[in-house]
């Protein structure tokens, strides 16, 4: 099915349907009612919707779904009648649209946000997706679309239930997304969770979807925008589907402003630049949708060329390596290994440490985050969803899991918001047979390693061997190449002086015959030898000139980061110095203002920095050492809680901070 769905649209731009709610109001729908009870006490009303949009010409109807989750029925308390009712729905619009048009089951978001920033967990929010999406698949839906979501999280819990519901049903994935007017002086286009337009691409082509895109929230003359966006990184077709422009007031009654041939006029737009599936949201008719159809219908899909990148994010920011592209920094410093302080944390379930360094590494120029909590006697997978939730709290940087075991990894993989790296995979069958399938399902980079049974070759051909081993079985179950990242390993040089040469060799090789991302743990190659900072930036330049894409290495370590800032220029890798100049010209300045920078010394001082940085655990224990100082509790909320919360909304009406920093 899906197959055949998607050479269709290699010759042919598709039309969605409009408005089911727009249409239903119109036809009588009692306002706070549940529409989709329609599907079983008035069908005849949803099935005149259907027609009016079949007789439009759609090529795609869209089942009455959208709340047939159980968290939404049980709203209206129906959460009994959850499967008669999704399998209702699907079976009306089956029976209308006959063999004129396919029926896409809509499904719309929970309405509660994921853990941590709500108290939905990622288990919940998958088998809720799931038991709808099955009812619906079983009743016979051609495709299976996901409509309105503004949470990752969420919607990669959904996607997920979607593919292992059904291998093989087409899936369509759209978010939607909120101007600045909206959002205020921030980067524009994002949704109410902070999540821009290139990341929620990032995340939505890792994750089973095969066309992606956004919905609802904007007129046409916004959406085109966000789907141009989309369009310039996307590896899957796309599909949108506008309002009616943007809502208005007409006479206290909601209101649509642009006209069926403004929308026909955005649509051909659309289909000129290269959609594939075209559609309407809230305020489209049937007359909209006429229009749209009579102007996309002699228009020929472009032909898009499919960008080639190593890609990763979290919930609002994405970060690009690989393929030619600047290489990347990963931040080393969130690993227990030699480190007794974050030992002793980790076994004692806190997390302070792991919020400081995370903020450290990525004020020092990190792009991604490694996060290891496998420290002796610490509950490992209770750590990493803490770990997890701790460092996307504090910095938006994307993160690399780093651990050999996959329950602990699944875990670190249900608690991120977007798209990480997997730490790692190695040769062995037992490691290929686990950690492979891990990446498919949650959508991850994976790290291989170039090791296996036998331990490490000493030559580079063997560890060329293990890589395309690794690159083949992960390309086998539909991993893309883009996303199988290699480690030929840094083995230490004082120990095997020969060895540093024949990883660099390897990675070369690698480069050159499989075409695949790069990653060195560079510090390793230094142990045992004075001053190592010395030895290892020059590796670290070694390395870069051999076509090292991402580099694990010690952000606060200045030498390195020194080294791996001219290195970028000098291998053409920072085209004219852009990054270079940005960050060193500046460095005076910035030096000054550092040192003229002085941490908050006063309880108020500190209470309020650690209210601004959402550091929960510090909160607490301020609020009782303020007490205990002898403060009364009405001087501590009006000279530090309150400052600091409304610092907090300073920042979010800028749009500095999104909704997940204000909860």
């Amino acid at each position: 099915m899906k197959n055949k769905f998607l050479k269709r649209l290699e010759s042919e731009i598709l039309v969605l349907d409009g408005a089911t709610g727009t249409m239903l109001q119109k036809k009588g729908m009692k306002p706070g009612s549940c529409p989709e009870e329609l599907n079983l006490s008035n069908p005849e009303m949803i099935r005149a919707v259907h027609r009016e949009y079949v007789e439009a010409g759609v090529n795609i109807i869209t089942s009455n779904t959208f709340g047939g989750n159980r968290i939404k029925l049980t709203e209206y308390g129906l959460e009994g009648r959850l499967t008669e009712i999704n399998t209702a729905a699907v079976k009306i619009a089956k029976e209308v649209a006959g063999k004129k048009c396919l029926v896409m089951s809509t499904i719309g978001p929970t309405g509660k946000f994921l853990k941590p920033i709500g108290d939905l967990s990622f288990d919940d929010a998958y088998n809720i997706f799931k038991e709808q999406i099955s009812a619906c698949v079983k009743a016979g839906a051609d495709i299976i679309g996901f409509e309105t979501f503004s949470d990752i999280k969420e919607i990669r819990a959904g996607l997920i239930a979607a593919r292992d519901v059904s291998p093989d049903i087409p899936i369509f994935a759209m978010m939607t997304f909120q101007t600045r007017s909206e959002r205020s002086e921030s980067d524009d286009m994002r949704t109410v969770v902070g999540t821009d337009p290139e990341t929620a691409s990032v995340v939505l082509n890792a994750l089973g979807a095969d066309l992606i895109g956004g919905n609802c929230s904007l007129g046409p003359e916004g959406l085109i925008e966000i789907f141009r966006r989309m369009n310039r990184i996307s590896r899957k077709p796309l599909v949108f589907q506008p309002n009616a422009g943007m809502p208005e007031l007409c006479n206290g009654v909601t209101c649509y402003p642009s006209s069926p041939e403004t929308m026909a006029e955005y649509a051909a737009k659309f289909a000129k630049e290269g959609i594939n599936v075209i559609g309407g949201c809230c305020g489209t008719t049937p007359e909209h949708i006429k229009a749209m159809v009579k102007a996309v219908r002699r228009i020929k899909p472009s032909k898009r060329e499919i960008p080639s990148y190593t890609a990763v994010s979290s919930r609002t920011k994405s970060v690009f390596f690989g393929y030619g592209k600047p290489p990347v920094r990963i931040g080393e410093r969130i690993n227990p290994t030699g480190k007794k302080l974050l030992s002793a944390e980790l076994k004692e379930g806190n997390v302070s440490i792991i919020r400081d360094e995370a903020k450290k590494q990525a004020d020092a120029g990190a792009d991604i985050l490694d996060v290891n909590v496998g420290a002796p006697g610490a509950d490992e997978i209770k750590m990493m969803e803490r770990g997890v939730f701790t460092v996307q709290d504090a910095v938006n940087l994307p993160l690399m899991l780093d651990s050999n075991n996959p329950s602990v990894l699944e875990a670190g993989l249900k608690a991120s918001d977007g798209k990480v790296i997997i730490n790692s995979v190695n040769g062995e069958e037992k490691s290929l047979k686990t950690i492979l399938p891990l990446a498919k399902k949650y959508g991850a980079v994976v790290l291989g390693l170039a090791l296996d049974e036998k331990g490490i070759p000493k030559s580079a051909v063997g560890r060329f061997k293990i890589a395309d081993r690794i690159l083949k079985r992960a390309v086998k179950i539909g991993i893309p190449k883009e996303d199988v990242l290699i480690d030929c390993l840094t083995l230490t040089v004082s120990a095997e002086p020969t060895q540093a040469l024949e990883t660099l060799k390897a990675l070369k090789m690698i480069k050159d015959k499989l075409g695949l991302s790069t990653i060195l743990g560079v510090s390793n190659v230094s142990f045992g030898l004075p001053s190592r900072p010395i030895i290892n930036s020059a590796f670290l330049t070694m390395a870069l000139e051999s076509g090292l894409d991402a580099s694990i290495i010690n952000p606060m370590d200045s030498r390195m980061m020194e080294a791996f800032d001219a290195s970028a220029v000098l291998i053409g890798k920072d085209i004219r110095a852009d990054r270079y100049i940005k960050k060193y010209s500046q460095q005076s300045s910035v030096v000054s203002q550092q040192s003229e920078k002085e941490e908050p010394k006063t309880i108020n001082e500190r209470l309020r920095k650690a209210i601004i940085e959402g550091d929960k655990e510090r909160i607490v224990a301020l609020v009782d050492e303020a007490l205990k100082e002898g403060m009364k509790p009405m001087d501590v909320s009006s000279s530090a809680l309150i400052p600091g919360l409304e610092e907090v909304g300073r920042r979010f009406e800028k749009g500095i901070y999104f909704l997940p920093q204000i909860i």
